[in-house]
């Protein structure tokens, strides 16, 4: 324990509070609501003395009992305990919990403190716009970082009413999850307002929210038939931002989707006004805060965004929304359960987006191109999970935030909609909201009211969905005379990797056949419902039909598993002659086949090299520009992963070839044509030397506004230029730095960050290296003054350029790492950790776990077995991604000799 008086730095152990503690701490103590004051006026000129937070919480608990509330701050000056003021001395506080003894079966508790203002995106961020000076601050606290801002018993089923009030200077504006009661002038200080808000519902602490700030703010409404008096609504943006801000567009879709889910649970909206806050150096794509939802201002679009970025942001905006019901109304008890929100909001978000909104097709394109391939990848990590995840405490809660929680979750819920039907899930949804009502569930309670809908007991099929870990691969056995199918059976590969057991789930999913339209197109002939359940399934419906050009297993993607194209229809999709995948004329069907593709890329079935000639032959056919970026990423990232490093030369030379051809060849002022532009800009990230005759010259020409007609460099644009240029030796510092009379934005502060990190220098590698880890290398916390964004910057101008400048820090990378998780909040070790892990090795020839990386990853684990969980997942993370890497270079090896 330490003196009240002085600022104290928690461990990571007093931070990180157990399942088992929380249960017990349930069972003793019942609270009733909390009364917060925020005194926020030294974020204008002294934030480094934080700022005043008090909070008193009404509680029940059991007679004589001893509890901790959490807080993490700079310091306690004052407890009361039912009236009574304890001695300084008395008060037992260890930087993260302040411990009561002998509670009252009726309590206050009053906790005066100082907190810190944050840099890191966790807890109440404050952040000065380089543009004109102004501050802003929000709060961000999943999963458990309001213990940062104000005193609380910091889990979430122990819901509780909360009232905020705040003092901040009187031209800033200031909200919270309830609507605004009253303003007034503080007394003595006429430059000072206090905010007084109204009491929330019951709710979970880390959902509670308040922005204060130079805010630009913008107001409308929506009424309907369950709120026919009208829902206030609100948005907010930075002012520096606010001509730009399309506050109507917001407005338009927030009435859009609350029409959507009133229709669809069928229970009013319970928590009064809906505000939405755009907030800068944010670390999500939003938070859930009931009342006031939080997102990143990257939302708003101060540069050009393509259409997929617009349909991004809905999608977000509604995936928030859903959370108003699913985890806000009613939420999980533990972690464990992370996913009874987290994946209901994916799901339910991207359907709104396809059910409510000018998008119908393209939402879930984007669901089979973007989110399922994030679920693919994170899937078959040897830290792969079920979706029901066992979480032992918040480290391991904050790491669960993953593809598989939200997009795999997510894509078992669609399955689950074409198992059950749509009637039955919105059925039980109304049941479990009208019986959970700001309470708190399990999986148990949802499967219950499942399967009284549906009228099938469920148990079985959540055991071996969402209890199981790992992901099925299907395939087809075709057994064929000529151009006739004999018998096509559908097998299906399950093992689950963390058992090492079979583990075969039932697909409800359609084959789709797709032949030559007569006019160079590919289109569906049929589509046949399988249900494939057990390692074989038979097609009937196929035996003695025609053979198809393709045959696309999941069709519609309604299940979830990895995909195995058979050789003729990957000769179909593949081949030089036409149609080709581009004549695909089902824009879902193509991204299906694409995801196939790139997951036999990863699995070092299908060469980088023919993953790229097919994004070359193809990407420029695609209508979708979500699925043309991606395609670009994923061509540039098999070309440094999976690509043999004594073949890379060539296919860089060659794509960037067809990155400098079909930017030239896009229709001008496309989005096509930006998507390209911003693909050739990436490719010079690596820094290296095959390309850069035809790749330098085209960059300087499109920052000197030469480039195509139609395509505007605006900020974005420009830093991705830059950032390459530095990467590649043609940019130096003052070049870089006169970059910033054309805008001075955080776009461009963080842009210039970046590149300047990114030259191919010795010195600006050991620039970023002692800026990132400052205060790890010096012991001194005070040397630590990037933020969250910050920091992301640095970290990729870092990993930017030649790796043969960062060999140099991968010993010190591993000697390091306990350190970096002590001294860092869970969110910032995460990110400088998985960011720095040195993922290069370029020797050939070895078995993959004969390289030097992979075997010090390896060491590390072996003589740090008692680490914090949480570093020890990311280590295992970065370990396999390499060594997946070096088995797909070492497969193309091995077939070429």
């Amino acid at each position: 324990m330490s003196d009240s008086s002085a600022p104290v730095s928690p461990s990571s152990r007093a931070r990180n509070l157990s399942r088992a503690e929380a249960a017990e701490r349930a069972r003793l103590i019942t609270v009733r609501g909390y009364t917060v004051s925020l005194d926020l006026r030294t974020a204008v000129d002294s934030p480094d003395a934080g700022f005043s937070s008090r909070t008193v919480i009404d509680l029940e608990a059991a007679g004589g009992s001893d509890t901790f509330v959490d807080f993490i701050g700079h310091s306690v000056e004052c407890v009361t305990l039912n009236g009574v003021e304890l001695d300084s001395g008395a008060i037992a506080y260890d930087g993260a919990r302040i411990q009561l003894s002998g509670l009252h079966e009726r309590n206050q508790v009053i906790i005066e403190a100082t907190a810190a203002y944050s840099r890191s995106g966790e807890g109440l961020h404050r952040f000065v716009d380089p543009e004109d000076g102004k501050i802003y601050l929000y709060t961000q606290y999943e999963p458990a970082d309001a213990r940062r801002v104000f005193a609380n018993f910091e889990q979430p089923d122990l819901k509780a009413t909360y009232r905020f009030d705040v003092i901040a200077p009187q031209e800033w504006q200031v909200a919270s999850n309830g609507a605004e009661e009253s303003r007034s002038e503080t007394p003595g200080e006429a430059s000072l307002n206090h905010w007084h808000f109204a009491q929330t519902e019951p709710i979970s602490s880390y959902i509670t929210c308040v922005i204060a700030g130079q805010y630009a703010k913008f107001e409308s409404s929506w009424s309907g038939p369950t709120h026919p008096e009208g829902i206030a609504l609100a948005a907010y943006c930075r002012s520096s931002a606010a001509e730009k801000f399309d506050a109507e567009a917001i407005f338009e879709l927030t009435r859009k989707g609350l029409d959507y889910f009133h229709g669809a649970f069928q229970y009013p909206y319970p928590f009064g006004k809906y505000d939405q806050a755009f907030v800068p150096e944010y670390n999500l794509g939003a938070m859930e805060n009931p009342g006031l939802v939080t997102f990143t201002d990257d939302y708003v679009f101060t540069s050009r965004g393509t259409d997929a970025q617009y349909q991004q942001r809905a999608n977000t905006l509604l995936h928030e929304m859903a959370h108003m019901w699913f985890g806000d109304l009613v939420t999980m008890r533990w972690w464990d359960d992370l996913w009874l929100k987290e994946s209901f909001a994916d799901y339910m978000g991207t359907r709104a987006v396809a059910d409510a909104t000018d998008w119908a097709e393209a939402s879930w394109v984007a669901f089979a191109n973007r989110r399922k391939a994030w679920a693919y990848s994170q899937d078959q990590l040897p830290t792969t999970h079920p979706i029901v995840a066992d979480i032992v405490d918040l480290e391991a809660a904050k790491q669960n935030f993953d593809g598989i929680t939200y997009a795999k979750g997510a894509s078992v819920l669609k399955q689950l909609v074409a198992y059950v039907g749509s009637e039955a899930f919105f059925s039980a949804a109304r049941t479990y909201f009208r019986q959970h009502a700001f309470g708190n569930t399990t999986l148990d309670d949802f499967l219950t009211v499942l399967s009284e809908a549906s009228g099938r007991d469920m148990s079985d099929w959540a055991r071996r969905w969402l209890r199981n870990s790992g992901i099925s691969t299907l395939s087809l056995e075709i057994q064929a005379d000529g151009n006739s199918m004999q018998r096509v059976r559908v097998r299906q590969e399950a093992l689950d990797p963390v058992t090492g057991e079979k583990a075969f789930r039932p697909h409800r999913l359609n084959l789709g056949c797709y032949d030559d339209d007569g006019q160079g197109g590919l289109v569906r002939t049929a589509s046949i419902p399988v249900e494939v359940d057990g390692e074989w399934t038979e097609v009937p419906e196929l035996a003695g039909a025609r053979r198809p050009a393709v045959l696309l297993l999941n069709d519609d993607d309604l299940s979830y598993a990895k995909i195995r194209l058979d050789a003729g229809s990957l000769g179909a999709l593949l081949g030089n002659e036409p149609p080709g995948l581009s004549a695909l004329q089902d824009p879902l069907a193509r991204a299906l086949c694409w995801s196939a593709l790139w997951n036999l890329c990863r699995d070092g079935i299908l060469p980088a090299a023919d993953y790229m000639a097919a994004v070359s032959r193809h990407a420029a056919g695609e209508t979708d520009v979500s699925v043309l970026s991606g395609l670009l990423e994923n061509a540039l990232s098999a070309l440094e992963h999976y690509a043999p490093q004594q073949g890379r030369e060539a296919l860089r030379k060659q794509f960037i070839s067809t990155l400098i051809e079909q930017l030239e060849a896009a229709e001008p002022g496309s989005d096509a044509q930006l998507a390209w532009a911003r693909g050739l800009a990436a490719s010079g990230l690596p820094g290296a030397e095959a390309g850069r005759d035809a790749l330098v010259p085209k960059l300087h020409q499109l920052l000197a506004a030469e480039g195509p007609e139609g395509l505007v460099v605006d900020t974005d644009l420009r830093w991705r230029i830059l950032g390459s240029l530095a990467a590649l030796g043609n940019m130096g510092r003052s070049e870089l730095e006169q970059q910033l009379s054309h805008d001075r934005g955080s776009v461009a502060a963080t842009g210039l960050q970046l590149a300047l990190e990114a030259r191919p220098l010795a010195e600006a590698k050991a620039e970023a290296w002692r800026s990132v880890l400052g205060s790890v290398l010096t012991e001194d916390s005070s040397t630590n003054r990037l933020s969250n964004d910050e920091i992301s910057a640095r970290l990729s101008g870092f990993r930017a350029g030649p790796s043969r400048l960062r060999e140099e820090y991968d010993d010190q990378y591993f000697d390091l790492l306990e350190t970096i998780w002590e001294q860092h909040s869970i969110e910032i070790a995460s990110r400088i950790i998985k960011e720095l892990f040195p993922g290069e090795d370029a020797r050939a020839g070895l078995a993959a776990e004969d390289h030097r990386l992979p075997q010090r990853a390896t060491s590390w684990l072996a003589q740090h077995p008692q680490a914090p969980g949480g570093l020890r997942r990311i280590i295992l993370e970065g370990q396999d991604q390499a060594l997946r890497d070096l088995r797909a270079q070492l497969a193309v090896i091995d077939a070429t000799g």
